[in-house]
């Protein structure tokens, strides 16, 4: 069998450098020499015979596209080596979680809760990030599994639809539409909108607007659910969300009113999304399972 030409100590030296932009900070994170560091990734490139940085004179460096696609299967060829050489329990495998900010306090720790009662050694490190976020990461490799909404996501994601979820609008309880069983986000967006403004989910809001023939005059923007939530109850505008939140009362102690809308909307699915280009572990193949089942049951 023909040896392996690159050693897991360079493949350190490589992903340190990405993360630290110079091989002057890998260095100080692994506690080794500036020149260990550039000599390890000069056999790395000259076993590859491509540029995984581009160098620029007092600026460190940077991935090229090369080294960016090279990246993500470097931090998986880590990972299992770590497992493979661990002295730990071999069945004690962890998962980087990433979760929609939106998202993750509704569904992320029951989820969390519910798989490790059934996989009790599994270690799970949750990310949060907007949807951008969490797609570069999954194609970095930094995270396993992502937790989010299927709205605009890169097609090289290998994504598992978990549930269709319809907006619904927010009112204070004073408000004059707040006894109706439901409105249309025409009645609706006559008050002033409070608007989410993550990326995509502004975009997906505003098309809702749009496609039913409203601009609607937008009073505040926020990228929290809970401010939303609180600016409404306090009367400060109208709101728009896809998020199921069950309970009534804002931060502040202030009653909203949950109404359901009227029309055709397009809805926000829920999904779980995974680099389809790199190999997913068996504990992330695990809990896309138990996530599947979770929202079916």
């Amino acid at each position: 069998m023909k040896p392996i030409a690159i050693t897991i100590r360079q493949i350190d030296y490589v992903i340190a450098t990405a993360d630290g932009g110079s091989t002057a900070a890998a260095a100080r994170m692994l506690n080794v020499s500036q020149p260990s560091v550039s000599l390890a990734i000069a056999k790395v490139e000259q076993h590859l015979r491509r540029a995984l940085f581009a160098r620029s004179s007092g600026q460190g460096v940077v991935l090229t596209s090369f080294g960016q696609l090279k990246l993500g299967e470097f931090r998986n060829l880590q990972t299992q080596a770590q497992q493979v050489l661990s002295a730990d329990d071999p069945n004690r495998a962890s998962l980087n979680l990433g979760v929609f900010s939106t998202l993750g306090p509704r569904y992320a720790p029951s989820l969390v809760r519910g798989f490790q009662g059934e996989n009790p050694t599994a270690r799970i490190t949750l990310f949060e990030g907007d949807l951008e976020t969490l797609s570069a990461w999954l194609e970095s490799g930094t995270i396993d599994v992502a937790l989010m909404y299927d709205f605009g996501l890169p097609s090289t994601l290998d994504v598992i639809p978990l549930a269709d979820v319809r907006p619904y609008g927010l009112l204070p309880q004073n408000h004059p539409l707040a006894n109706r069983k439901a409105v249309s986000i025409a009645e609706l967006l006559q008050d002033p909108l409070i608007l989410m403004n993550l990326p995509h989910s502004r975009s997906y809001f505003l098309t809702l607007a749009q496609m039913n023939g409203i601009t609607p005059k937008i009073a505040y923007e926020t990228s929290s659910v809970e401010m939303l939530r609180s600016m409404v109850a306090n009367q400060l505008g109208v709101g728009l969300l896809a998020t199921d939140i069950p309970h009534e009362t804002a931060y502040d102690g202030q009653a909203i009113v949950r109404m359901p809308l009227t029309g055709t909307l397009a809805p926000h699915r829920i999904a779980l999304a995974r680099s389809g280009r790199l190999r997913s572990s068996a504990l992330a193949n695990k809990f896309c399972h138990f996530s599947a089942k979770s929202f079916e049951d």
